[in-house]
């Protein structure tokens, strides 16, 4: 059970969980949020993140992140600032795993497949759909659809980038999945402290991450990204201590110290806005009219440095660029072929579209893609559109 006696005062206390919605006998050895964090692990969800792209596909070679990997990543961050910010840790972490389940496969590009084919039955968000998988999709328990994860839980996987809806804004205007729920996650607040470091966790993984993927997959050389902000001056570090270090040495130790450097600059500025707004509560976080977790505006600059480099040089390379519209053509293939002949689904998925209006089995259809590795995918479609293909 976590140490509740040294968690600070504006971190989310388990005791004080606001609960589930099907109400259940709490564990007398964990804590709900570390209940929460093991449903999460055990989820089927989760599991395919280990075949779903980051940035390159599964075949495209095993060094290379994937979303399951990228996950493991950011919940180790976001775990060990919450410990040394005296947060609650488990929730921190419950958040940084859970906060990709939505995710379509071939990354950002199927996203935007779906979105563009979902348009007419209210789009799809993989932030919403990682609400809906936790609440609707996941069926494991005899009790209830979804997992039945906390309040808090919920909340962070929503609000971890900050309030959805401002005031006077239409609720209508929020992505289905949110509107899909019969909970009240005050959508017009900040989320808890714990969810705000698993969002910045994220920042941190994937800049340092896609900078190591991007010069494994030879998109660029190390040497190239001594003009860039942050990573630049740590290059030169590198080298002027450890002059001649074989290249794999050199990248590590400079992406190490990358690393090192934005977390050191998140606990910094996190520690300086607590001590400034001195919340009492993880209430009075979630209405400071700020998030209390950021990075200083040097690191956001430098941040936005390396992103502008990344887009140029590695999101926007040619190699990308054709999964990207092999992926877009590949959904655009499969889903009006199981819209308009939703028999083509597996049994259980068919048995659901039976006899539902258009929007409805929209829906179910971009659940059924969405929910797809990418190995699935390629073979799914392959099974639908090759005359001489098997099933």
């Amino acid at each position: 059970m976590i140490e509740t006696e040294r968690l600070a005062r504006h971190a989310v206390h388990p005791a004080r969980t606001r609960g589930r919605v099907v109400p259940e006998e709490e564990s007398r050895h964990r804590s709900p949020h570390q209940r929460d964090r093991d449903r999460i692990l055990h989820s089927a969800a989760f599991r395919k993140l280990m075949h779903k792209t980051q940035v390159f596909v599964a075949h495209e070679g095993d060094y290379y992140r994937t979303r399951l990997t990228h996950s493991l990543e950011v919940a180790q961050i976001a775990r060990s600032a919450a410990r040394s910010l005296r947060l609650n840790e488990d929730l921190a972490e419950a958040v940084a795993l859970a906060h990709d389940l939505g995710h379509t496969p071939f990354g950002h590009a199927g996203e935007d497949a779906l979105h563009a084919l979902m348009a007419p039955y209210d789009g799809f968000d993989h932030n919403a759909q990682a609400l809906r998988i936790v609440t609707r999709l996941e069926r494991r328990y005899a009790g209830f659809d979804g997992l039945n994860l906390t309040w808090e839980t919920l909340e962070g996987l929503v609000k971890h980038n900050g309030p959805l809806l401002t005031a006077g804004a239409d609720p209508a205007a929020l992505p289905f999945a949110l509107r899909d729920v019969d909970i009240d996650l005050e959508l017009g607040t900040h989320a808890s402290l714990e969810a705000q470091i698993a969002a910045l966790a994220d920042d941190i993984a994937y800049n340092v991450h896609d900078l190591d993927d991007g010069l494994q997959a030879a998109f660029f050389t190390l040497d190239e990204l001594r003009d860039l902000p942050l990573i630049g001056p740590l290059i030169a570090e590198v080298d002027a201590r450890h002059p001649g270090t074989a290249p794999k040495r050199r990248k590590h130790e400079a992406l190490r110290r990358l690393f090192s450097v934005m977390v050191e600059d998140l606990m910094r500025e996190t520690v300086a806005r607590v001590e400034d707004a001195a919340p009492d509560s993880a209430e009075a976080v979630r209405h400071h009219p700020a998030p209390l977790a950021a990075f200083s505006e040097g690191m956001t600059a430098g941040i936005d440095g390396i992103r502008a480099f990344l887009m140029a040089r590695m999101y926007r390379h040619f190699r990308v660029n054709r999964m990207t519209v092999k992926a877009h053509a590949l959904i655009d293939r499969m889903f009006p072929l199981l819209l308009g002949t939703p028999n083509l689904l597996p049994d259980d998925w068919a048995a659901e579209a039976a006899g539902r209006d258009e929007a409805t089995r929209a829906r179910i259809v971009a659940d059924y893609i969405a929910g797809m590795t990418d190995r699935y995918a390629l073979d799914e479609h392959r099974r639908l559109t090759d005359p001489y293909a098997r099933g």
